[in-house]
């Protein structure tokens, strides 16, 4: 009796979201790990089979970090963004394009997904130019100093009808964040950033990350501190206040602008957790935190019973 509970609590959202596009971003944590990445493929799965339209892009840090170890590069990240020189870019185009597109399109696949194989590269469907030198403020030494970035982009346009195309045929994208210039060119493109333009562009009504990290916590070593709800300004408050920082600045950034493009709801959820990207999904709380309009976020604290931060 219980299984159907269970069933008769989704069929709500089962009905909202048919025919809707999610976004749902996987950290290359998470894919580096088969046993979770093949729970994750399962979820998807569940997704896909409900009538809900998904387009998954992924990142592969960690395997880029060991692929360029073993060839006697030595990594390096400025402010949670990676510095990517002609050598890092060699190992982006086969991590990033390579081994991690094939392995979550094959996990899918395992499952009778249609999975396709893509990056941004493909059909324009991320156009980035080279990002200038920026002065960065080293968060634990408060230093500032110029960094080149190297063949790191910064979107300028996106195109999306090829995915559109895609999903409506029945096919489900797995892209892999590069992009090119218009010149010939690669580049090497925050994994967040692509997966909230993509779904800014797509109007899809919801972007998910999932990550390492439960979401948004005040206090980095206090689980119960997880922040499951916040506002476009809530959110900026606390960027301003030094609460976000560190890597989660750059999700955080991902969120707000993929919110400000028109996405209903954005969250971040802990990938490592079984079955959580359908707990967000098809049940009233959810998981992680979530970032909304602040209509949407009023909406969903009404739902749930949630105080909303200003009142706390």
């Amino acid at each position: 009796m219980k299984d159907v509970k269970v069933l008769i609590e989704a069929l709500p959202y089962i009905q909202r979201y048919k025919d809707k596009t999610f976004v749902v971003k996987l950290g290359g944590e998470l894919v580096e790990r088969k046993d979770e990445l093949a729970s994750i493929a399962a979820d998807v799965t569940v997704l896909d089979h409900v009538g809900i339209r998904v387009v998954v892009v992924h990142g592969g840090g960690p395997q880029a970090d060991k692929l360029s170890e073993r060839l006697g590069l030595t990594p390096q990240h400025v402010g949670g963004r990676r510095v990517t020189d002609d050598g890092a870019l060699e190992v982006a185009k086969m991590v990033f394009a390579g081994t991690i597109n094939l392995e979550v399109v094959s996990a899918l696949r395992a499952r009778g997904v249609q999975a396709v194989g893509l990056s941004g590269v493909d059909a324009d469907i991320i156009r980035a130019r080279r990002r200038p030198p920026k002065v960065v403020t080293d968060p634990k030494t408060g230093e500032r100093r110029e960094v080149d970035f190297g063949h790191v982009g910064d979107v300028t346009e996106v195109n999306t009808r090829l995915l559109t195309i895609m999903d409506e045929k029945g096919y489900l994208p797995v892209v892999a964040c590069l992009a090119g210039d218009g010149q010939g060119g690669v580049l090497n493109i925050n994994a967040d950033t692509v997966a909230a333009a993509i779904a800014a562009d797509m109007k899809a009504e919801k972007l998910i990350l999932l990550s390492n990290v439960p979401g948004l916590l005040r206090n980095p070593d206090d689980p119960a501190s997880l922040v499951s709800s916040l506002t476009e300004s809530e959110a900026q408050a606390l960027v301003r206040d030094g609460t976000i920082r560190g890597g989660m600045l750059p999700k955080v950034e991902a969120l707000l602008a993929a919110v400000r493009g028109g996405v209903p709801r954005a969250h971040i959820l802990n990938g490592f957790e079984p079955n959580a990207l359908l707990a967000e999904v098809f049940t009233p709380r959810g998981t992680g935190t979530m970032i909304a309009g602040i209509t949407e976020a009023e909406r969903y604290r009404v739902e749930i019973g949630e105080t909303p931060m200003s009142a706390r």
